[in-house]
């Protein structure tokens, strides 16, 4: 495998060391944003809406409560929220099973390089326990994590911090020493508040300025990562 180049600036941010990694799921180490908005698109022409793809892209990293709260200020009260999002959910189900959700690139040898220096690791995620779990035993990852935090697993969701404090606090690692792996505003947003360094490796939607300035850097793949977890893992 050849190693990635490390943008100079993360080569220098070494001042602490990393002993738990907390990633995010869909966009991330799953290449499930597109199959999502495919649903959420989908769903709306069943229902009779023409929902637009870039109102979609707005719902990127936003838990289900903040989701429906996006499209009941876009269409009223009147549009029929369940249906829709369970429909959506039904479509997403099919897409899946039919064989289209794969990894993105360089998540199993991250995750491998880990395993080797013993780096305990959590999922951070907006998804459902239901969604998380089958999604991830469906692409062989289900083994691969010592603890998962889902949406149903706290009482506020990304862009609050409280998702990526719990995953910290599952692996046993204080947040200082952890690292978040984020590719949407809201989850780069909520690793931040929680005092984590964050790495951005975006997706469906180009960070937002203040990504930037919160990010410790953003990266085009998580072949970058490992390249730069392997040389402070071996450092330290």
């Amino acid at each position: 495998m050849t190693e990635q180049i490390i943008p100079a600036h993360l080569r220098s941010a070494t001042a602490l060391p990393v002993h738990g990694v907390v990633f995010d799921m869909d966009g991330l180490l799953l290449d499930s944003e597109t199959l999502a908005m495919d649903a959420l698109v989908d769903a709306g022409k069943d229902l009779g809406y023409d929902i637009p793809m870039s109102f979609c892209r707005s719902m990127i990293g936003v838990p289900a409560d903040g989701c429906r709260k996006l499209v009941h200020e876009a269409y009223g009260v009147a549009f029929p929220m369940e249906d829709f999002f369970a429909r959506q959910e039904v479509l997403l189900r099919e897409y899946v099973d039919n064989g289209r959700l794969v990894l993105k690139t360089g998540v199993l040898p991250l995750l491998d390089l880990l395993d080797e220096f013993r780096i305990p690791r959590a999922i951070a995620t907006s998804s459902s326990r239901y969604r998380t779990d089958h999604h991830l035993e469906l692409v062989g990852l289900d083994k691969r994590f010592d603890a998962t935090v889902t949406r149903d697993d706290v009482s506020a969701g990304k862009p609050d911090p409280e998702p990526y404090l719990k995953a910290a606090e599952k692996i046993g690692v204080e947040p200082k020493y952890c690292l978040a792996l984020e590719d949407s505003h809201s989850g780069a947003r909520a690793a931040h508040a929680a005092g984590i360094r964050v790495i951005v490796v975006p997706d469906l939607l180009q960070p937002a300025d203040d990504i930037h300035e919160k990010a410790l850097a953003i990266v085009d793949d998580l072949t970058v990562v490992r390249a730069y977890l392997k040389t402070i893992l071996k450092a330290a």
